[in-house]
Order: C-alpha cells, then sequence, then structure tokens
C-alpha cells in the first residue's frame, strides 16, 4: 500500500507556501499607499483660500482676484510696495468672492477685487475699514474666429448672448462666484436667459486664465476681463468679439480689513492701510497706467484713484 504521508506533506507545504504569499501581498498592500490617498499632481490646482498669519508685523495677507495675478500686474506691484516699506506679502489670489469671504473671516489684512455690488455689501458688514477705487479695465466676449452665433460687433452684450443661446453654442462659465462670474451671471439676468445645465454651458470652477485655455480647447466662447485675456492671447486662438461700452467696465477696489471687526485676531492694521494708500498713490496709478504699454501696445488697466466711479468709461 502507497503511504499518504508524501502526499499529506506536499498538500502541507503548498498551504504553507501559500499563507506566505498571501501575508506578503498584504504587507506590501498596507505599506503602499492607496489611489485614494496619495495625493493627485493637477494643473487645475487651486491655491488655498487663506494664508497662516506669522506674527511678524512686517507681513502682510492680500486677498486678490486671479486677474491681477494673472496679467501679471502684481508681479509689478508687490515688489514696489515691499521695497518701499520693508513690508512682506502673502498673496492669496482667488476669485473675488472667495477674496472677499477671507476678509470676511478676518482671514486677510486687505483685499483687491473687482465686484462692485458684493463690495458695497461688504462694507455695510463693516469688514472693511474704507473702500478705495483704484483703477478698471473691461470685461471681452471672447470665442473662436469663426463665431458660429454670429456676435461679432454686437454693441450689446445681452444681444450676444441671446445669439450664443439661440445658436446652443458652447460657452465656459467660471462659476466660482469671482467677480467675473457675478458679472457673468448678471449679464445673463440682463438678457432674461437661464443657460445654467444646459448641455453647451460649460463651467470650469477655475480661474480666468485656466478658463481661457477651457474655452480655446472647447472652441467655445467666454467672459474674461481684457487684462488676463492680453496676458494669455499668444497662447490662444479665441479672439475678442464683443467689447466697449460702460456696460461692460471691470471696477477694481482695494479695502483694507476693519480691525474693530476681529477683536480676537491680530489684523495687520498698519499694514492693510499701507497697502491700500500705496494702491493710489501717484507713482503706483502712473505705473499701472504704464503697465502692458511694452509688451501688449495698450495698458491692461486704467488708473482711478480720486474719480468719481460714476464717471469712468464716460
Amino acid at each position: 500500500m502507497r503511504s499518504v504521508m508524501p502526499t499529506l506533506a506536499k498538500r502541507s507545504l503548498i498551504a504553507l507556501v501559500s499563507i506566505l504569499l498571501l501575508a506578503g501581498c498584504g504587507s506590501q498592500a498596507a505599506s503602499a499607499p492607496s489611489a485614494s490617498s496619495k495625493p493627485a499632481a493637477s494643473a487645475r490646482a487651486k491655491p488655498a483660500a487663506s494664508a497662516a498669519r506669522s506674527g511678524n508685523p512686517k507681513d502682510v495677507i492680500l486677498a486678490t482676484t486671479t486677474s491681477t495675478q494673472d496679467s501679471g500686474l502684481l508681479d509689478v506691484l508687490v515688489p514696489m510696495f515691499e521695497k518701499q516699506g520693508g513690508w512682506s506679502v502673502k498673496t492669496v489670489a482667488v476669485g473675488t468672492g472667495a477674496a472677499l469671504a477671507m476678509g470676511a473671516r478676518g482671514d486677510a489684512d486687505v483685499v483687491l477685487v473687482h465686484a462692485p455690488a458684493a463690495e458695497r455689501q461688504w462694507m455695510a458688514d463693516n469688514n472693511g475699514a474704507e473702500r478705495l477705487l483704484v483703477m478698471h479695465n473691461d470685461f471681452i466676449i471672447v470665442g473662436p474666429s469663426a463665431d458660429p452665433a454670429g456676435v461679432k460687433g454686437d454693441a450689446s452684450a445681452a444681444d450676444a448672448l441671446e445669439k450664443i443661446a439661440a445658436k446652443q453654442a458652447p460657452w465656459v462659465s467660471r462659476d466660482d462666484n469671482s467677480g467675473t462670474d457675478q458679472f457673468e451671471k448678471q449679464l445673463w439676468k440682463d438678457a432674461n436667459l437661464d443657460p445654467k445645465g444646459k448641455s453647451w454651458y460649460i463651467t470650469s470652477g477655475q480661474g480666468m486664465g485656466a478658463t481661457l485655455t477651457l474655452a480655446d480647447q472647447k472652441n467655445a466662447y467666454t467672459l474674461s476681463d481684457r487684462a488676463t485675456y492680453l496676458a494669455r492671447k499668444s497662447t490662444l486662438a479665441s479672439a475678442i468679439l464683443v467689447q466697449g461700452g460702460q456696460a461692460l467696465l471691470n471696477i477694481y477696489h482695494v479695502m483694507p480689513v476693519n480691525p474693530a471687526k476681529f477683536p480676537d485676531v491680530k489684523i495687520n492694521t498698519a499694514g492693510g492701510k499701507a497697502f491700500a494708500d500705496f494702491m493710489v498713490a501717484p507713482a503706483t496709478q502712473r505705473v499701472i497706467a504704464d503697465f502692458g504699454k511694452d509688451k501688449y501696445g495698450q495698458p491692461l488697466f486704467f488708473p482711478d484713484a480720486g474719480k468719481d466711479e460714476a464717471h469712468l468709461g464716460g
């Protein structure tokens, strides 16, 4: 009779090897980060809408819109400000809505934004110490040069939006509660249209530069501030199709955060006030007036300190 011992030994050996292999795989799985826990590298990553306070009296937290950053203006102005007073600026460039929210939480010392209606409400809520007119440029509707909706040269943005909606031509919206997004939503409202949820209405949830790139990729129309478009023009196929008129003015104000609203937060009152004063100073206003002329043949912004906002663009 053939012995069963060798067979049992083989089976035991196979079972032991299997257990060891499973243990090894389990160990590897435990030590390797999962796909969900590993941070994803993405070109669409947004800057965090906050900046830690260092306690250094020379550190100033500036919350601002992406257009001042994307246009390159802050790359010129911030070093000027820092050099003049020995300040160190921590710039958080987000949509205007997020920048105002930072100020309303006491997470910034000063805000530089472009949504007048939201700014007025922000001031009414006692979030700001003062509101100073700095500059303006304008909004433009850009899109494919073929212009399938036939909006080129329209004097009215509302008329252009009606044509785009009727044609169901692709439109990319920032949809991020930025100043540009708020302005766009008002334009649709003025045209008695609600495009949200339509298949041709695409939302990016990103800043102006990224939204322009997406619109280009989708062969779509979008609303942009002129400065960011001109700064990105060399990388885009989109053309300016609708422009001009007071209805498309894009107005910027600077507002130091009100320290009285945040008694438990060390708002850099002196730094916020210094930055606001710097933005409306004659020397800074001259730099703003010239910014972009050498590269684009036209200024990207128009200085407005001391002017009456009601008379801008006239």
